[in-house]
């Protein structure tokens, strides 16, 4: 019996991408409880320029961990990645 490891490979960007995505709806979700267990950032209190900055910064790390997840379970997120590094990539031809 073969083992084929393209099909593993695509299973585990399935699972890894709905892992992400449920982990950043529950920081979106559960802000309140993140604020009381980690407390607030001060990076975001200081320059979000809004009380509860820290609430909204949970949630904007939230949003950030689903869009990962969207890229990952969709297989996207190696295109992504060149992307957002090609302007530092580029000069590295050997």
């Amino acid at each position: 019996m073969k083992i084929r490891s393209i099909g593993i490979t695509k299973y585990m960007n399935i699972i890894f991408g709905i892992m992400g995505i449920a982990i950043g709806v529950l920081i979106v979700l559960k802000s309140e409880a993140m604020l009381n267990t980690f407390g607030r950032i001060a990076f975001f209190e200081q320059h979000l320029g809004v009380e509860g900055g820290s609430r909204l910064g949970y949630k904007l790390i939230g949003m950030a961990v689903i869009f990962f997840g969207i890229l990952m379970l969709t297989n996207m997120i190696g295109g992504f990645m060149e992307w957002v590094l090609s302007p530092l990539l580029k000069y590295n031809s050997i």
